[in-house]
């Protein structure tokens, strides 16, 4: 799949079944632009369809900056705004897969939401988070509003949002926004464990179980729906191959079927 002849700020490499994506504005600090947005999101439709990858890694280029959110001279003149941004955010949050932000810099604006919506992120010592909404007048859109509050709580959200404050390594761990921090010279390391262990795992449970997950979060989960997914992977090849790995003391060869 090749996407950067259509916008240069987003590019997308396929490792085996993991899938990375890096943006690519080190100049702006990995702002994202209209065009970006577009690009990014016929990526994640791609790899949503392609059954081959089994974990997406989020990244950005450089390190001095992960994503610094929309670019504010395009929300100036009107190209950009919350709810184009909020377009990508949620179907980053919703892919079926799971997604690792591997953070390589420090965080700003809209780029800590789109960390926020992958399922891990793995910061390093050192960085810091900051949105600057409240600063500028801009008021988060309801998506990003629910985000943040479902996955960190009130407390957290009230300060990152309302009181504009930057938090730094420790309180990002302490809260929930990071679930893996290191030295920045093992972040690699790490996240390639993380990949690796998603890799080898069953891709039908692990998607049906995020899929549950993001349900009972949103908190108006369909119990029939639920008793569905686990029902699919009682049925599904994948179990009857983890059993059987699991009696012959081997690696299991999971399909994903």
């Amino acid at each position: 799949m090749n996407l950067v002849d259509e916008s240069p700020g987003i590019r997308y490499r396929r490792d085996g079944p993991a899938g990375h994506v890096i943006l690519h504005r080190p100049e702006r600090h990995n702002a994202l632009g209209a065009d970006d947005v577009d690009a990014l999101k016929r990526v994640l439709g791609e790899v949503a369809s392609d059954d081959g990858v089994r974990v997406l890694v989020l990244t950005g280029s450089g390190d001095r900056t992960f994503c610094s959110g929309a670019a504010l001279e395009e929300m100036e003149s009107g190209r950009m705004s919350g709810a184009v941004f909020d377009t990508l955010t949620d179907e980053l949050a919703s892919l079926p897969l799971p997604t690792v932000a591997r953070i390589n810099g420090h965080v700003y604006g809209g780029g800590a939401e789109l960390a926020l919506c992958c399922d891990f992120r793995i910061g390093f010592r050192g960085m810091r988070l900051s949105v600057p909404a409240a600063k500028l007048g801009v008021c988060y859109p309801p998506g990003g509003l629910r985000r943040y509050l479902t996955r960190l709580g009130l407390g957290t959200a009230s300060r990152i949002l309302l009181a504009a404050e930057e938090l730094e390594d420790d309180e990002l761990l302490r809260s929930g926004y990071l679930t893996h921090l290191t030295d920045r010279e093992e972040l690699d390391s790490l996240v390639n464990e993380l990949v690796g262990r998603l890799g080898t795992l069953a891709p039908l449970a692990v998607r049906n179980m995020k899929r549950g997950l993001l349900e009972l979060a949103a908190g108006d989960p369909d119990p029939d729906a639920l008793a569905g997914l686990v029902d699919e992977c009682a049925a599904s090849d994948d179990v009857k191959e983890g059993l059987r790995a699991w009696r012959d003391r081997r690696a299991p060869d999971f399909e994903g079927r």
